[in-house]
């Protein structure tokens, strides 16, 4: 970034400006993005944007955080794909400005969304075209490796249904983070609803596992 000094190392004596702020706010989105699936360049990025009032257009992007057009526009696109960025232009204007989500459970979501799809989707697609191959070897291994692969596939399958519940946004808004936000460390506040809540989910699963309300996601389709 333009500036080479960071807030724990400013002068102890000065109040901090915004800049010092948003300069420390994207070095540790930088550190921490990696270990999200998010590249350092797109997490600063995103928390760049994060800092300012207003949408950036990619001049402004590489202005401020010192990076090239290329890695800017990567970083840019590598972020719509996580549907944290939207891109939007002024009236009458043909420039085109980035602006973040601020919808952060929404951002949490997405960003669970784009990680499934890439790194756990495979792991159950291929677990499928696995099972059915080693159930045609007629030997001892193969029947070991398939009873491990199977016993495999029905953990996934039960992580990819919560998954499915999260992505929804039900789970997260009964007992994610607005409850915790909002809780006031009452006992009875923070098990009860749990509970309550929990219960429900199991039940509606169990009485209704194909209907309208819980629709079957693609990890309970048949092999």
């Amino acid at each position: 970034m333009r500036r080479d000094r960071s807030l724990s190392h400013a002068d102890p004596t000065t109040a901090p400006d915004v800049d010092d702020v948003r300069l420390a706010f994207v070095q540790l989105w930088g550190t921490l993005g990696p270990r999200w699936g998010i590249p350092p360049a797109v997490a600063q990025v995103y928390s760049w944007l994060l800092s300012r009032a207003d949408p950036a257009d990619t001049d402004t992007l590489m202005d401020g955080l010192n990076m090239s057009r290329g890695a800017v526009s990567m970083a840019c696109r590598e972020l719509r794909d996580w549907g944290l960025i939207s891109a939007v232009r002024a009236p009458g204007s043909r420039r085109v400005a980035f602006q973040p989500a601020t919808d952060f459970e929404k951002v949490v979501r997405n960003i669970v969304r784009t990680r499934k799809r890439r790194e756990w989707d495979p792991v159950v697609e291929s677990l499928r075209e696995w099972i059915p191959q080693l159930d045609r070897i007629e030997s001892d291994e193969a029947a070991v490796f398939r009873e491990r692969l199977e016993s495999l596939e029905a953990l996934v399958g039960r992580i990819d249904r919560l998954i499915e519940i999260l992505l929804g946004g039900g789970l997260i808004a009964r007992l994610g983070l607005k409850m915790l936000i909002q809780s006031d460390g009452d006992p009875a506040r923070d098990v009860d609803p749990l509970t309550s809540d929990l219960s429900a989910m199991h039940s509606e699963q169990h009485n209704d596992p194909g209907g309208a309300s819980t629709p079957p996601s693609s990890s309970e389709a048949p092999r």
